[in-house]
């Protein structure tokens, strides 16, 4: 379906051709409709399938009929938000800041305003101040400047959830419920989510009322452009096997992710003793260098982008060719959102997983859960190994069996053993009394073959004390 069909102002279709699209992506082609009829959406698709244009576009062109229809009250100066969006990381909420910028620059009466953690709030009140229609904010930074008297949610029509499934995995979910509480009763709510958990159905029940279920792609599914394979090999080969990938290979821009954030680091300092510049992105860097980093990566001075989880959904950036997954994923949802940064808007990428003997659970997990096989490479046998089969079958060799007991629980031979059949009983523990008084006896029967007499605790007999004593 062409954009031009799904209602949509013409300012805002321009706005959206001039970035080269054309035809809507099945998120965009349900979700658009629906919103525009006021409805709330609960969308679920595949990472990289366009979800910020399904949910910007409508909030634009709603907001830009209620801006005709209320032209002098929101022409003020330091105007409420009518529209709040809410995202995981830093990151992702810039990229949807640049999203509502480049598709909304021909409204020019609309205002737009993003808030994050990791740098100075003093640009984020001044924005607040001067007027905003459209808000990006993540949870923490947002309740922060709420706290202060900076932010006003009384007058949000339009409330979105991105990435929902990311913003509780990171313990977002009593933020979104604050925030949600301050928002009026009749918005509008648009929730979109790359996966659907348990939790996540029932936060879209206490969120959403009657709304329109769009769903494009089975959960934990990986998007078809993406050409997946995996080796299977020890941990101090994977730098080997990633620098002769990067010499074999045409990579334009390569995507690696660490599991820890000192492991991100030191696959950098890795590549730059070799010569490769590369960068490190995770929660330990300043946003600036972060921001500084993804900059660098967008545009092409720096090939490789190093980074943790914590990153991977706010990186959308054209032409990764590759994703690395230098350490295995925990679980089936991050490995689709990792390999999703690739194959984006139409393209095609690879994505490569290295895979050591610790992580093969990992591995036999995502296959598992995801309802896929990953072809596993053949063109580095020299570092590889053959993982073992799921289920190990010993061909031409007999079970072993299992002989009869030879003893009964009792310690008697079994009758078929020429034992006899009735058990012996066991002994009765003995008493503390018992104990007492066979250390008696023991002592009297001494007494009876010595004739020596029993000693006192003093060392000295029964009786009789020493000189020192006396």
């Amino acid at each position: 379906m062409k954009f031009t069909e799904l209602g949509l102002h013409e300012s805002i279709v321009r706005a959206v051709t001039d970035k080269g699209y054309t035809d809507a992506t099945p998120i965009q082609a349900q979700s658009i409709p629906a919103a525009l009829e006021g409805r709330d959406i609960l969308g679920t698709a595949q990472t990289g399938t366009g979800k910020t244009c399904a949910f910007a576009l409508p909030v634009l062109h709603l907001l830009d009929e209620d801006h005709k229809q209320k032209h002098n009250r929101h022409r003020s100066r330091g105007r409420a938000p009518r529209a709040l969006v809410l995202a995981p990381t830093r990151e992702l909420a810039s990229q949807i800041f640049d999203s509502f910028i480049a598709y909304g620059r021909q409204l020019k009466h609309l205002r737009h305003a993003v808030m994050f953690g990791g740098v100075n709030q003093r640009k984020q009140v001044a924005a607040m101040r001067e007027g905003v229609d459209v808000l990006i904010a993540t949870p923490g930074r947002l309740l922060d400047l709420i706290n202060q008297g900076h932010v006003d949610l009384s007058e949000i029509e339009l409330l979105v959830l991105d990435e929902a499934d990311r913003m509780l995995d990171m313990g977002f979910i009593h933020d979104i419920r604050k925030v949600c509480a301050m928002v009026r009763e009749d918005r509008q709510t648009l929730f979109f989510s790359a996966t659907v958990s348990r939790e996540i159905k029932q936060l879209a029940n206490s969120l959403l009322t009657d709304p329109v279920l769009v769903e494009t792609a089975p959960e934990s599914t990986t998007v078809e452009a993406i050409t997946q394979r995996i080796y299977t090999l020890d941990r101090e080969n994977k730098k080997v096997l990633l620098l002769r990938m990067l010499e074999t290979e045409p990579v334009e821009r390569m995507l690696i992710f660490s599991k820890t954030k000192h492991g991100a680091d030191k696959i950098v300092k890795g590549l730059r003793r070799e010569n490769i510049p590369a960068e490190a992105i995770h929660g330990n860097k300043t946003q600036n260098a972060r921001t500084k980093a993804l900059g660098k990566f967008k545009k092409g001075t720096v090939k490789i982008l190093v980074a943790t989880d914590i990153a991977s959904r706010g990186i959308d950036v054209r032409n990764i060719t590759h994703v690395v997954n230098y350490d295995m994923p925990l679980d089936p949802e991050t490995y689709v959102h990792r390999i999703g940064r690739t194959a984006r808007a139409g393209a095609t990428g690879i994505a490569v997983s290295f895979c050591d003997r610790d992580e093969l659970g990992l591995y036999r997990q995502i296959e598992r859960r995801s309802r896929i096989e990953i072809p596993v490479g053949d063109d580095h046998e020299d570092l590889t190994f053959d993982a073992p089969a799921t289920r190990r079958v010993h061909e031409g060799k007999p079970a072993r069996k299992r002989g009869p007991r030879r003893s009964n629980r009792n310690g008697n031979r079994r009758p078929e053993q020429g034992g006899n059949d009735r058990a012996t009983p066991r002994k009765k523990p003995k008493s503390k009394n018992a104990k007492r008084a066979a250390r008696t006896n023991a002592v009297s029967d001494r007494k009876v073959r010595t004739g020596k007499p029993r000693k006192s605790k003093s060392g000295y007999p029964k009786g009789k004390r020493s000189d020192a004593q006396s």
